[in-house]
């Protein structure tokens, strides 16, 4: 399975490619490793598309200068790229572990008979797979293109949520489920 290729797939069938990507996890000793890994380059992927704002070349460099402006200045580059490496790699993987398992519990609540480590699966990939559109959207921040960055925005939350509540709805119809 070429992770490329699901992920375009990602976008046209992404129950499809959920089916698959539990499939894989089923045959496997560790498979929360799989997920984790999909999050970790997501979110690396989406930090890298974050540098144009973060070192003043993008569209959104005078507020998020102004926001990380202390009594001395504008805080270094290098604290700047630091401090939000450290946010994306260590913070938001345990905000979205917290919230991949309340969606799960909730899911349960609802009737779903689906297992945590793949709603948390269709969680991480649905980040992996938007964040492609991230680095389009740092691209378009570099132009200074307000309405082509506001696309983008919207283009990242469409898909998101289109890969990642077709992920969970796969995820959560249990193993014994009738494939459709």
């Amino acid at each position: 399975m070429s992770v490329t290729r699901e992920l375009l797939r990602s976008y046209a069938r992404p129950r499809q490619v959920m089916r698959a990507l539990m499939d894989g996890n089923r045959t496997s000793d560790r498979p929360e490793a799989r997920g984790f890994i999909y999050l970790l380059v997501g979110l690396l992927i989406i930090f890298l598309s974050q540098i144009p704002d973060l070192t003043g070349t993008g569209l959104a460099a005078p507020s998020l200068s102004e926001q990380l402006t202390g009594e001395d200045g504008p805080a270094p580059l290098d604290a700047r790229l630091a401090i939000t490496l450290f946010a994306w790699i260590f913070v938001w993987p345990l905000i979205l572990y917290l919230f991949g398992g309340l969606t799960h519990v909730l899911a349960r609540l609802a009737g779903g008979k689906g297992q945590g480590v793949n709603a948390r699966l269709a969680l991480f990939w649905a980040i992996l797979a938007v964040s492609p559109l991230f680095l389009l959207r740092g691209m378009a921040s570099v132009s200074h293109s307000s309405a082509m960055v506001m696309v983008m925005n919207y283009a990242i939350a469409a898909g998101f949520f289109w890969i990642w509540l077709s992920g969970l709805f796969e995820a959560e119809r249990g193993e014994g489920a009738e494939r459709a």
